[in-house]
C-alpha cells in the first residue's frame, strides 16, 4: 500500500477527539478556579484553611474520575469493546460539559443554585473525569488496532497531539468567555460557559462515534471474523487483510489465558513504568505551575501568561516533530534522547534557581525540557503503550498502566508545592531543589528505556507476544 488509505486518516481523526476533550476536560478547570473560590468557597466563611483544602478538592476532583475510569478501562475495552467503550467516554464528557454548568439542574433554577450544589459540581466533575480515564487509554489502544504496522508509531501520535490542542483551544475559549464581561459577570455567570463549551466536541465525538467500526482485534477476539474481515476490508488490500487475520487468528489461539501476568511479570511491569516515569519527569508540574514558576523568578502576571502560551506552542510543535519521526527513527532512541536533553534542561533550570540565575535562563531551560518531552515522552509513551501488550491482554494491562499514569500525575502534582515551598529546600536550593529531583528522573528513565524496553517499529501487534515468550515455549504459560 503506497498511499496512506483515507479511511484510516479519518477514523485515527474522530478516535483523536477523544485525546482533545482529554486536554480539553482537564484544562478548562484553569480558567475558572477563581470564579469557582468565590461562587462556592467564599459564601461559606470558611478558615484559610479549610477553604483552600475545599477548593483544592474541587478543583482536582476529576483526577479521582481519571483513575476510575482507567481502572475500569479494562473491563470496558474487553466486554463492551474499543469502540462501545469511546461512546461512552462521549456521553461521560457531554453529561459533565452540561452538569458542571448547571449543577442545580432540577434542584434549583439554573444561576440560582450557590454554594449548596458545589458537591454536585464536584460529581459531575469526576464524571468528566471517569471520561477522561477511558478515552486516555482506549483512543490510543483504537488507533493503534486499526493502523498498519509502518505507520502506527505516527498516527497513534496524532492522539498526543489533540490533546495539547485540546488544551490550547480551552485556554483561548476560557479567555474569550472572561473577555466577555465584567470580573462580577464571570464569578456569577462567565464560568459556567467555560464548562458549558465542552459540550460542543463532546456531542460531535459522540455523533461521529457512530461512523466508525469495532476494531478488528477486538472482533476477532470475540470470534466474529466475518465482521472483522469485512472491517479489515476497508483499512487494508484484500491480501493484506487475509494475511492479517491470519495472523491474529494464529496469536489468539497460540495462548488462550489472557490473564494479566500470563505473559510474565516484566511486561506489566515495563508498561507501568512507562506511565510513572512518563509523569515523574516533572512535565505536569511545568504545565501546571508555568505561571506560578516564571513569576517565582520575578516576571509580571501578563509576561507569565505569555511565556506560558509560548510553552504550549513548543509542545505542540515537537509533538509535530515526532509524529514525523517515530516510525522512522524508532520509540527507543526518541525516549532515550528526549529523556537526556530533559534530564539537562531540568538540572540546568534547578541550577539557575539555586544560584539565582536570570529569567530567560529559566524560559530557554523549560523550553528545551518541552521540546525534549514532546518529542519523546509525550506522545511515544503512548504508543509502545498501545503496542508492546499482546492481542490477548492488551485492554487490562492498558487499564492497568493507565491507572498508574493517573496516580503518578497526581503524586508529582500533589508534591511540587511541597517541594518547592519547604523553609530548608528554600534555604539550600531556592526553590530549585524540585527540578533537580526531575532531572534525576530523567537519567533514571533514559537508562530504563535503554536496558529493559523492547523496540516496536515495523513489528505488528500479533508479532509483540513473540517478544515476551521465552525461545523454545509453547506459550508464554508454559
Amino acid at each position: 500500500m503506497s498511499r496512506l488509505n483515507p479511511y484510516i486518516v479519518l477514523l485515527t481523526l474522530i478516535a483523536t477527539l477523544g485525546g482533545l476533550l482529554f486536554g480539553y476536560d482537564t484544562a478548562v478547570i484553569s480558567g475558572a478556579v477563581s470564579s469557582l473560590k468565590w461562587y462556592f468557597i467564599r459564601p461559606r466563611h470558611l478558615s484559610t484553611d479549610a477553604a483552600s483544602t475545599l477548593l483544592g478538592f474541587v478543583t482536582s476532583s476529576a483526577l479521582i474520575g481519571c483513575v476510575l475510569g482507567s481502572i475500569i478501562g479494562g473491563w470496558v475495552s474487553t466486554h463492551i469493546g474499543r469502540k462501545g467503550g469511546l461512546v461512552i467516554a462521549a456521553v461521560l464528557f457531554l453529561i459533565s460539559a452540561l452538569g458542571a454548568s448547571a449543577p442545580e439542574f432540577m434542584f434549583a433554577p439554573i444561576g440560582h443554585g450557590g454554594p449548596t450544589y458545589i458537591w454536585n459540581f464536584a460529581a459531575y466533575r469526576i464524571i468528566g473525569g471517569v471520561g477522561v480515564g477511558l478515552a486516555s487509554m482506549l483512543a490510543p489502544m483504537y488507533i493503534a488496532e486499526i493502523a498498519p504496522a509502518r505507520i502506527r508509531g505516527n498516527l497513534v501520535a496524532w492522539n498526543q497531539l489533540a490533546i495539547i490542542f485540546g488544551m490550547l483551544v480551552i485556554y483561548f475559549v476560557n479567555y474569550a468567555i472572561a473577555s466577555h464581561g465584567s470580573t462580577a459577570w464571570l464569578h456569577k455567570i462567565g464560568w459556567r460557559y467555560m464548562f458549558l463549551s465542552g459540550s460542543i466536541p463532546a456531542a460531535a465525538f459522540l455523533l461521529l462515534l457512530f461512523m466508525v467500526p469495532e476494531t478488528p482485534r477486538y472482533l476477532m477476539l470475540k470470534g466474529r471474523e466475518d465482521k472483522a474481515r469485512a472491517v479489515l476490508s476497508r483499512l487494508v488490500p484484500a491480501e493484506e487483510g487475509d494475511r492479517e487475520i491470519a495472523d491474529i487468528r494464529a496469536s489468539l489461539t497460540e495462548h488462550h489465558s489472557g490473564k494479566l501476568f500470563s505473559f510474565g511479570a516484566l511486561l506489566i511491569v515495563i508498561g507501568i513504568m512507562l506511565s510513572i516515569f512518563q509523569q515523574f519527569v516533572g512535565i505536569n508540574v511545568v504545565l501546571y505551575y508555568a505561571p506560578t514558576i516564571f513569576k517565582g523568578l520575578g516576571m509580571t502576571t501578563d509576561a507569565s501568561l505569555l511565556q506560558t502560551i509560548i510553552v504550549g506552542a513548543v509542545n505542540l510543535l515537537f509533538t509535530i516533530v515526532a509524529i514525523l519521526t517515530v516510525d522512522r527513527l524508532g520509540r527507543k532512541p526518541l525516549q532515550i534522547i528526549g529523556a537526556v536533553v530533559m534530564a539537562i534542561s531540568m538540572i540546568a533550570l534547578g541550577a539557575n534557581f539555586m544560584f539565582h540565575g536570570k529569567g530567560v535562563i529559566a524560559l530557554l531551560s523549560m523550553l528545551i525540557y518541552i521540546a525534549g518531552f514532546a518529542l519523546s515522552w509525550g506522545p511515544v509513551t503512548w504508543v509502545l503503550l498501545s503496542e508492546i501488550f499482546p492481542n490477548q491482554i492488551r485492554g487490562k494491562a492498558m487499564a492497568v498502566a493507565v491507572a498508574a499514569q493517573w496516580i503518578a500525575n497526581y503524586l508529582i502534582s500533589s508534591t511540587f508545592l511541597i517541594l518547592n515551598n519547604n523553609p530548608y529546600l528554600i534555604k539550600t536550593f531556592n526553590h530549585g531543589f524540585a527540578y533537580f529531583v526531575y532531572g534525576i528522573m530523567s537519567i533514571l528513565a533514559a537508562v530504563f528505556v535503554w536496558a529493559l524496553v523492547p523496540e516496536t517499529k515495523n513489528r505488528s501487534l500479533e508479532q509483540m507476544q513473540h517478544l515476551w515468550i521465552k525461545p523454545g515455549s509453547a506459550s508464554p504459560d508454559q
